[in-house]
């Protein structure tokens, strides 16, 4: 099979710039379970920040980029902004910073803040829901980047479960409801689809490949890639491992023998782009017999597809097209 090192816009079925019916007469509180905790908002929001690409495309999914202040990402000249299927969102709203902040969002005057652990969350820069509960800001996390009681290790359901979670719950909050389930059976019905593209076909053992070359990161099954390989019709090699995105190191690797590799986008410092990424795992040479090298098997997805997005949908069915094509 010929490499695979495409970087297409992700057209979903249910898209962008979406008008949708809202009930902004509710006054009644909301309540929603996030991360295990009954949440209460008082009042629809109209204030959001946003970090991270995926999250603020489940704002935008969901037709809300007028409640949101203003979104913080990395650049918004990335391979992530140049093929979001809301592009036109992320142009007409406020790129606030490449970096979130207790500034930042007290800057924007936020009400609520959208992030997660490690998507804009941490201890280390003291950006955290407390802290920020403390300043009068309510917060929603990530569900795909909750805490499962271990440790700092993520991760308290399937990937997809999480993304449906979380478009059910803005629903709710921002009394969008039927547009959610609209979104959550119109992904449902794609990944269905995209099923039947390797049913009765092998299996191919697939490696994320994050970024690292000291040490390789990954996916565990509580990240997004698990359900993207899964769905799509391979299985993940580090799928027995109960975390969301982690490091590992080469001699797993190496051990598990990857049919394909699925590699990450985005520029990490070390190799920026997919192509470099890929000379670089085809001239480590621990790897040289495994199948993807030999077969130069490898494909690439924005970062934005693979963490939790509705973008994950459509990542699923490209995958799986690339695979039946093995």
């Amino acid at each position: 099979m010929r490499t695979a090192l495409v970087t297409a816009a992700l057209l979903l079925v249910s898209g962008c710039g979406a008008t949708v019916a809202q009930d902004t007469s509710a006054t009644e509180p909301v309540t929603v379970t996030n991360c295990g905790q009954q949440v209460t908002y008082d009042k629809i929001p109209s204030k959001v920040v946003t970090n991270d690409t995926g999250i603020t495309e489940l704002m935008f999914a969901l037709g809300l980029r007028d409640h949101m202040a203003g979104y913080v990402v990395n650049g918004i000249d990335t391979v992530d902004v140049r093929t979001s299927p809301w592009k036109a969102d992320f142009d007409s709203g406020k790129h606030l910073s490449d970096k979130i902040s207790k500034e930042v969002v007290q800057g924007a005057n936020a009400d609520l803040v959208f992030a997660g652990w490690n998507y804009g969350f941490s201890e280390s820069t003291g950006f955290t829901p407390d802290a920020l509960r403390q300043l009068g800001i309510a917060t929603y996390q990530l569900t795909e980047a909750c805490r499962n009681g271990v440790g700092k290790q993520r991760g308290i359901m399937p990937a997809l479960d999480a993304l449906y979670t979380d478009l059910r719950n803005l629903g709710k909050i921002f009394r969008v409801e039927a547009r959610a389930e609209e979104l959550v059976k119109g992904y449902q019905q794609q990944i269905e689809n995209a099923g039947r593209l390797m049913a009765g076909k092998p299996r191919p053992k697939v490696f994320l490949y994050d970024s690292g070359q000291d040490q390789p990161f990954t996916s565990g099954r509580n990240a997004a890639p698990q359900d993207v390989i899964s769905k799509a019709g391979g299985d993940n090699v580090f799928g027995d491992l109960n975390d969301s995105w982690t490091t590992v190191n080469w001699e797993a690797v190496v051990q598990r023998d990857p049919d394909v590799v699925l590699i990450v986008d985005y520029a990490d410092g070390e190799a920026n782009t997919p192509q470099e990424k890929q000379r670089f795992l085809e001239g480590y040479a621990p790897l040289q017999n495994s199948p993807a090298v030999r077969n130069k098997r490898f494909y690439a997805l924005p970062y934005a597809a693979l963490v939790e997005s509705p973008r994950n949908p459509a990542s699923i069915e490209a995958f799986a097209r690339y695979l039946s094509r093995a």
